[in-house]
């Protein structure tokens, strides 16, 4: 058996598309074959699609939506379906994080948020995309997860309380779809080098990025495009057998 990474006629949702992560993978996905939608609240949606097009191609989609609202969410779906008739790969890579000063004085406001988007949004578009994939008896869900389903953080309750459960939501479906032609997976990345995180690439956070990077086997913060390889790998052929899984990407930064 062969195996490639061609996604020709392939049909992809990835939430968060329009962020440095999301629209890595909506890019190699594109480039790849698949037809692409993204979900994102972002105003610039149309040069983001045309950014990911590049020369030309299956069609790229952009859909903007506010995933804090589920009628939002409902209607975004609803709006790849129209545009794709129907979906073979989900990539959930929306995500928020709130930090707080302290757990006792953390906001309900942002315990909310945090989990509607990262959670709520995560089982809503799994659950609508997972009822079109057993119809077919094909799909791939890749969920992100993150270094925080592994152990607790500090000063951030509601992201390390969404991450953990995506990982245990990503094991719950699979339990339900594996045998229907489904998988669903997660990615955990490590620390990765985005425009989140731009405050350990200051002067004032030169001390903390020091110590990150000496905890990290490979010896440097990953970039959007680490991830992307182990996504493509769960959306493909390859990775038939592997379900329920929450694949770190992170440097060897758990091993240590």
């Amino acid at each position: 058996m062969e195996y490639t990474f061609d996604f020709t006629g392939k049909r992809a949702i990835i939430t968060g598309g329009a962020g440095d992560i999301g629209k890595a993978i909506a890019r190699q996905l594109h480039h790849q074959g698949a037809e692409v939608a993204i979900v994102d609240i972002s105003a610039n949606m149309d040069q983001i699609c045309k950014e990911i097009a590049g020369d030309g191609g299956a069609a790229v989609h952009g859909i903007t939506a506010n995933l804090l609202k589920r009628d939002e969410v409902r209607q975004a779906f609803a709006t790849c379906m129209d545009a794709m008739h129907g979906v073979d790969i989900l990539v959930n890579a929306a995500g928020i994080c709130r930090r707080g000063a302290s757990s006792e004085t953390f906001s309900e406001k942002d315990w909310d948020e945090v989990l509607e988007i990262n959670l709520t949004a995560t089982f809503l578009f799994s659950q609508l995309a997972g009822a079109e994939m057993l119809k077919s008896g094909f799909g791939r869900i890749i969920n992100f997860a993150s270094m925080n389903s592994f152990f607790g953080g500090l000063q951030i309750p509601s992201y390390a309380a969404s991450k953990g459960a995506v990982s245990l939501i990503t094991k719950s479906l699979s339990n339900e779809w594996a045998g229907k032609g489904v998988t669903v997976n997660a990615v955990a990345p490590g620390y990765i080098a985005t425009q989140l995180n731009p405050f350990y690439r200051t002067p004032e956070g030169a001390e903390q990025n020091k110590i990150i990077v000496s905890r990290i086997p490979a010896g440097r913060w990953g970039n959007p495009e680490d991830i992307v390889g182990p996504v493509l790998f769960l959306a493909s052929s390859a990775s038939a057998y592997v379900t329920g899984v929450t694949l770190p990407v992170d440097g060897g930064y758990l091993g240590r």
